[in-house]
């Protein structure tokens, strides 16, 4: 079930985020009723809420309405997604007044598996801010899956690697953790992995030259191992390293 508000959300409501698609989200993992980096999703939420509908949400109302979801005990991944159900293709540059949408899902158990992704050239539009408008990124998985692997690792106009679909990227170089320049959607399992194990800043081309570990970051999954970049493959060792520092985060209560 989903929640508008704290209340059933109603296909009507729902009309305008699946046919104006004009809003924006984030995902966080709910263990135990605690969140790894809370405090940077909420500034999330408010930054892109300012960006996009000239207005900061109520910090307390979406924490309210996101522990209605999260159960006391156990894992859930729950989504929160700000838009208006009021505006529409014909009304998009109005005053707004952005509602909150709080989703749920399972989490799945255990450590993911590791990623086969090859390299496409893409940029997100609106980097800095995590849109609910997904096609160009879903597209590129979509290529990607039907040419036999799990998703795409975007290469900018400059030929420098930045970000996966729904993932940010990162890299070993003899036990050394680099992180992608350039235009990207910095994701809150990044930054908080950034703080626990450092790192610095390198611009790298497709070609991962130097490159012996490739890992992916993000709040459902945590960190996640990267074992084949277009046909080219790579230890995964390292990124187990990396996801016991992630997991070694303490979570904020909701």
């Amino acid at each position: 079930m989903a929640e508008l508000d704290g209340r059933p959300v109603t296909a009507d409501q729902l009309q305008a985020l699946a046919l104006t698609n004009y809003g924006h989200f984030t995902t966080m993992v709910v263990e135990d009723g605690r969140v790894r980096g809370l405090g940077l999703h909420l500034e999330r939420l408010e930054r892109d809420c300012a960006a996009l509908f000239g207005v900061r949400p109520d910090r307390g109302r979406i924490r309210e309405f996101a522990r209605r979801r999260a159960p006391a005990a156990g894992a859930v991944a729950v989504r929160v997604t700000l838009f208006d159900p009021a505006i529409d293709l014909g009304s998009i540059g109005g005053r707004a007044e952005p509602r909150v949408l709080v989703t749920s899902r399972p989490v799945a158990a255990g450590a993911p598996g590791p990623l086969r992704v090859r390299t496409a050239r893409f940029e997100r539009e609106l980097p800095e801010v995590k849109s609910v408008a997904l096609f160009g990124a879903l597209r590129q998985r979509r290529l990607a899956q039907q040419a036999g692997y799990d998703d795409a690792l975007f290469v900018d106009a400059s030929g420098a690697v930045t970000e996966g679909g729904t993932w940010n990227v990162g890299f070993l170089r003899g036990g050394e953790v680099l992180w992608p320049r350039g235009a990207y959607l910095a994701g809150t399992a990044m930054a908080l992995l950034r703080a626990a194990v450092g790192g610095a800043e390198e611009r790298v081309g497709p070609e991962l030259a130097g490159v012996d570990g490739v890992f992916a970051t993000n709040a459902a999954v945590g960190v996640r191992p990267v074992a084949v970049v277009d046909g080219r493959e790579f230890g995964v060792e390292g990124a187990a390293r990396l996801r016991a520092a992630y997991l070694a985060v303490p979570g904020e209560p909701l």
